[in-house]
């Protein structure tokens, strides 16, 4: 989510200098879309909220919101796509080993949370303004869905990808599993981020417990995701 409320995605734009005007233009609305949806969809429901509604208190056509947000669901929930993108760069890398790409992307989606937190005036009302759109996605089944439906598709991404590495097919079952022990990391990122919320004195102490669970999680998988890798240079059976 990018929103006027919570913004998750705080400082992962890339360098001014690099985004030229009509980037910049494109990512505020976007981003206006998706606050502007947000805080209605927060303060009357998702259901009751229609699109058309969003494009005109936002100025633009309907066809325009759609433009830039596939489905309803989207503008709520658009982190969701700024994730699978990363996956697929991430775990492309050659460089870094799956637990490591997973890691970097997950402290970006964290240090922008934190980020967000550490800016506010009324740590109160930032920590309220979080709890309510956990709540809004909780209650709503069409949110719950896309939500599910964005987590198969991050699976098969994942899977894809991590094959690819290994000189394997999308049928093994070894990059199948790793890539849901992969993703199972943003669930411990997530349920540490609600543990730690009103417990943490600081942003930066949230940071820092939240990313030691979240570590803590990854080296237990580690080991198993090390040896899938040590597995694709063997012969084939």
């Amino acid at each position: 989510m990018s929103t006027g409320a919570v913004d998750w995605t705080a400082g992962q734009a890339g360098p001014a200098s690099a985004e030229g005007l009509r980037e910049r233009k494109k990512r505020l609305m976007r981003k206006q879309l998706s606050d502007t949806a947000t805080a209605m969809f927060l303060e009357r429901g998702f259901d009751a909220v229609r699109v058309a509604e969003v494009a005109e208190a936002c100025g633009v056509s309907e066809k325009t919101v759609f433009n830039y947000f596939p489905v309803k669901e989207a503008l709520v929930m658009d982190r969701l796509e700024a994730t699978l993108a990363a996956l697929r760069t991430g775990l492309a890398d050659a460089a870094l080993s799956p637990v490591q790409a997973a890691l970097l992307i997950l402290d970006r989606e964290l240090a922008g949370l934190t980020g967000w937190l550490a800016g506010q005036e009324d740590a109160g009302q930032a920590h309220q303004a979080i709890r309510r759109f956990g709540d809004l996605i909780r209650a709503t089944p069409a949110l719950r869905a896309y939500q599910a439906d964005m987590l198969e598709r991050s699976a098969a991404v994942a899977t894809e990808v991590l094959a690819a590495r290994a000189g394997m097919t999308l049928n093994d079952p070894e990059p199948q599993i790793a890539a849901r022990a992969l993703l199972g990391l943003w669930r411990v990122q997530a349920d540490s981020l609600r543990k730690y919320l009103e417990q943490a004195p600081t942003s930066a102490r949230l940071h820092e417990l939240v990313t030691a669970d979240v570590r803590r999680a990854a080296q237990l998988i580690d080991t198993g995701l090390r040896a899938f890798a040590a597995s694709a240079s063997l012969p084939s059976r």
